[in-house]
């Protein structure tokens, strides 16, 4: 790694979200729960039609999710109650196919490789420049550690803080404070960068630092973070 980050930089740990900000969780989770619908034959079980199932299934996992950040569900809950509420959507009250649907999804989806476009390049800038790339997110362990393996991304991130290894989920300031240790970064060199203003930016704020939002879906935020940028060559204009 060059260690070109100029005098006076202001940062020097970056802590990046990873899904739905570098990697497409919507698309890959679309593709993921297509092949799922047709080797589990959904159809035939009386799920009939894909993009209802599909619609279904993110609006029942967001709800479930929120519950999870709270402290209100279980992560082994979470896992499958997603698939079981949108089965119910179908009128279909089987719990051991919603169980078969949740081990399946959590298998397929980390094997996905579907990046927002210039993820590797913003990346390989960064690393460049000699800035020190961490990972926060609240995804599970295993399938967060498999997601980077197979997209190719594993080998630009120092740390990996995930909400399982550190027993905290964003926005509480535990995870961050847990990052800070890990890392041994200070607050006022690092920056969070991430998606959600929810969960990210307010992350971030609870945490002390200051946060970019990478707003993809170009959407007014409730709350004001210290930049916005809409795509992730933009950040290129930052450091």
């Amino acid at each position: 790694m060059n260690n070109n980050i100029q005098e006076g930089a202001r940062y020097r740990h970056l802590f990046f979200d990873l899904d739905h900000t570098l990697w497409d969780f919507d698309a890959n989770s679309r593709e993921t729960l297509l092949e799922l619908y047709e080797k589990m034959e959904l159809k035939e079980q009386g799920v009939y039609d894909f993009d209802l199932f599909h619609k279904s299934y993110l609006l029942n996992n967001e709800k479930l999710w929120d519950r999870y950040r709270k402290g209100f569900m279980k992560v082994d809950e979470l896992r499958w109650k997603r698939m079981w509420l949108t089965l119910l959507d179908f009128k279909i009250g089987d719990e051991a196919l919603a169980r078969k649907m949740g081990d399946l999804f959590l298998d397929l989806l980390p094997t996905r490789k579907i990046l927002f476009p210039y993820a590797k390049e913003i990346l390989d800038y960064l690393q460049n420049k000699g800035y020190q790339l961490h990972l926060i997110t609240n995804g599970f362990e295993k399938t967060q550690y498999t997601k980077l393996q197979t997209a190719g991304l594993d080998g630009y991130f120092l740390e990996i803080i995930t909400s399982e290894g550190s027993n905290s989920l964003k926005p509480n300031k535990e995870i961050f404070d847990y990052a800070f240790m890990k890392t041994g970064a200070q607050k006022n060199e690092s920056i969070m960068i991430g998606d959600s203003v929810d969960v990210d930016i307010q992350g971030a704020i609870n945490a002390g630092i200051d946060q970019v939002y990478v707003n993809h879906l170009n959407v007014e935020p409730a709350i004001q973070p210290t930049y916005t940028v809409y795509s992730l060559k933009e950040l290129e204009e930052i450091f």
